[in-house]
């Protein structure tokens, strides 16, 4: 992170290209893991899948995310991510496919809304959200203690509390992540790191996607 960024970033075209694809794969997965009914039952009879996906997601997560020069080595940069792109689309695609379709598509469609909104914000806003990441980083960290919670306090009403928290948290992430990207506020990510930004951005939403997805199927309870 550099703290005395340029004015303009070149590299915001790159990442929301990459972002796309991203999102892409993961919707993809989404549909075809909710509307195909031979699908659907496949990775509900086998969640065994879930947990290699979630191992393979996690590996390829540390590579991007603490080996630096890895992740700016062209092309394994984009073979790691491409991998972790693929396990977190099953991983959300299984999710998915234990809630009903209706609150898929309500959720993929209110998701669509709030990121997009937050998105245009933080690109014309002059206030700057990069300066709470500190903060953000607290409350991600009483989030997920208040998850441990929850596993033990099994309760609608606290579940629904958990997952608007989480959204909101993840809402707030979203924006410093696309300043970051600017390179115009206090901090920014350095030109090389498109594939880093790309990351922080798609695992922003994905997560904004699931807690939202996890307030509506605990609603229609």
């Amino acid at each position: 992170i550099n703290c005395n960024p340029p004015v303009a970033h070149p590299t915001c075209p790159q990442v929301f290209l990459v972002l796309t694809l991203q999102l892409t794969v993961t919707f993809a997965f989404v549909t075809v893991f909710t509307f195909v009914k031979g699908v659907r039952g496949f990775v509900q009879r086998n969640v065994w899948t879930y947990y290699v996906s979630y191992a393979v997601f996690f590996i390829s997560l540390i590579v991007l995310s603490c080996c630096g020069d890895f992740r700016r080595k062209h092309p394994w940069n984009l073979v790691s991510l491409s991998i972790l792109t693929v396990s977190l689309s099953y991983m959300v695609g299984m999710i998915a496919s234990f809630y009903d379709t209706e609150a898929v598509i309500m959720a993929v469609g209110i998701t669509v809304v709030v990121c997009f909104t937050v998105v245009i914000f933080s690109l014309q806003t002059k206030y700057d959200f990069t300066s709470c990441r500190g903060v953000l980083i607290i409350c991600l960290v009483v989030l997920i203690l208040f998850s441990i919670l929850c596993i033990f306090i099994r309760n609608r009403i606290v579940d629904i509390v958990y997952a608007s928290l989480g959204a909101l948290l993840f809402t707030c992430f979203l924006a410093v992540d696309t300043q970051l990207i600017l390179g115009n506020k206090q901090l920014a990510l350095s030109p090389e790191e498109y594939i880093f930004a790309a990351l922080n951005l798609y695992t922003d939403i994905i997560n904004i996607f699931l807690y939202i997805l996890a307030i509506i199927g605990r609603a229609k309870e």
